[in-house]
């Protein structure tokens, strides 16, 4: 692909999204930055959350690691669907009751203060990782398809991405994210079908004999019933429930969204409809994983070493010019759709949970405007400090405890939503911060310790469960 053309489709998706950040604050007040004046179409936010939930991580990394782990990824994904039915059941009736900004809100209700900033510090801290994290593997995409060919440096396409960002969210926050997600959702989807086609044709295959090779494919297998695995089925569905719950439910990233729908009624109706559309969306990027591996088998490909780099190599290197720029917009698309609600997101939580600001104050708009440029900064910041330890298992690492830093979360609203118990509140930072790092330690050494088990995502149910025990521990006799 030349680099004008790549320079061309990118200029356009960018401008069409600054467009749709012009139009939606045309009438735009302070409220809306945080709430979109909770008057999304709930279909709206459905559609737009698959964007957000498949991070340009996951783009890449769940058709890659069929040929690692086969299908039993959808374990984790049935999970995740029950998930989605016990925030709608049991945490939107609670935050929207409430008429909540920052759901963590609530724990300063129910804990007191030091809860509040402690619950939204863990999501700072996760969001600006993982956001950083995110952006830098778009980046690094972008600058090997185009910006290293006309010499532009990594620090210089990192500003410039995060420009866009802020330029588009930076005046209707939430209610631009709403209208930008629901684009970008749809670009991922065409990436993915252009691709299956493309594969399909080449394989001379139907959707029906498409089906029929992959269910004949040892690459099809759902099921691993070995208690020590790290895929095994049983844990990979818990650890889906309580993933979700976490990074969906207690997640303000994911939450904010949730709660600009018109009613509840409707809050509900989107996460039923999300969950389902969700269920589809992963198995159709099983699917691709499934054809890339077969499509490399038949052709005689050597693949990279690294599953990550399966989807971008092939579809670069084999499926065209058409399929290649509509790789590049689907995890374009897909990093951005979650590093713009992030960089909102974070904005709001320290808005609203650390400064204090009154969402409908006018006055409040230059403090606002402050702190979003400062997480911008943070986040060009972030992502090249992770170019310079220039180490991918480093990356991994940093990347993987983003999830130590939810089980703290989990611990606090479980314990919050089963017990009347108040807590001795000058331990419950102390408390937040032990879970996670005990959690760590006990996973570095599990096999030693525990007969050969070794943890995969139920990590995260075993570091709420410390952090819920250690609250119990600090419970004092009254009641809320």
């Amino acid at each position: 692909m030349s680099t004008t053309l790549v320079l061309t489709v990118l200029l356009a998706y960018f401008l069409v999204l600054i467009l749709i950040g012009f139009i939606t604050t045309r009438k735009v007040t302070s409220e809306s930055f945080f709430t979109a004046n909770r008057n999304s179409p709930w279909y709206l936010v459905a559609f737009g959350m698959i964007g957000t939930t498949l991070s340009g991580v996951t783009f890449i990394s769940i058709p890659g690691e069929v040929g690692n782990t086969h299908w039993t990824y959808l374990t984790l994904v049935f999970g995740n669907c029950v998930g989605y039915i016990v925030i709608a059941v049991v945490l939107l009736p609670l935050f929207y009751k409430l008429n909540l900004v920052s759901i963590y809100s609530w724990l300063g209700t129910r804990f007191g203060e030091k809860a509040r900033l402690t619950g939204s510090f863990f999501f700072i801290l996760s969001q600006l990782i993982g956001a950083s994290f995110r952006l830098f593997l778009v980046v690094g995409v972008l600058q090997l398809a185009f910006f290293d060919a006309v010499g532009i440096p990594f620090a210089v396409t990192v500003f410039i991405t995060i420009a866009f960002v802020w330029i588009y969210t930076v005046k209707g926050g939430i209610k631009t994210i709403v209208w930008t997600d629901t684009l970008q959702t749809l670009f991922i989807l065409i990436s993915v079908g252009l691709t299956m086609y493309v594969v399909n044709k080449a394989l001379d295959f139907n959707f029906s004999s498409a089906l029929a090779a992959i269910k004949e494919s040892p690459l099809s297998r759902v099921f691993d019933f070995d208690w020590r695995s790290g895929q095994n089925t049983i844990k990979q569905f818990l650890a889906g429930i309580a993933i979700t719950v976490c990074l969906n439910g207690l997640d303000q990233n994911m939450m904010q969204k949730n709660l600009t729908c018109r009613s509840l009624r409707d809050c509900k109706t989107n996460m039923f409809t999300f969950s389902f559309f969700f269920l589809v969306t992963n198995v159709l990027f099983l699917m691709l994983g499934a054809l890339l591996y077969l499509y490399a088998e038949r052709e005689g490909i050597i693949l990279p070493g690294k599953s990550d780099d399966v989807f971008p190599f092939l579809s670069l290197n084999y499926f065209g010019t058409t399929a290649g720029l509509f790789f590049l917009l689907g995890i374009t698309a897909a990093a951005y759709s979650s590093v713009d609600s992030s960089l909102t997101s974070l904005t709001t939580s320290f808005c609203i949970d650390f400064l204090k600001i009154d969402p409908g104050n006018k006055e409040s708009k230059r403090k606002r405007i402050g702190v979003h440029v400062v997480f911008s900064l943070l986040m060009i910041f972030v992502v090249i400090l992770f170019r310079e330890l220039n180490n991918s298992s480093v990356i991994s690492a940093l990347f993987k405890a983003v999830g130590y830093t939810y089980g703290p979360l989990l611990g606090l609203f479980a314990f919050g939503l089963t017990t009347r118990f108040r807590v001795r509140e000058k331990y419950l930072p102390i408390v937040c911060v032990v879970s996670p790092i005990l959690s760590y330690v006990i996973n570095c050494y599990s096999e030693q310790l525990l007969f050969g088990y070794k943890f995969g995502f139920e990590i995260l149910l075993f570091n709420g469960m410390l952090c819920y025990l250690g609250l119990l521990s600090i419970r004092t006799n009254e009641r809320w």
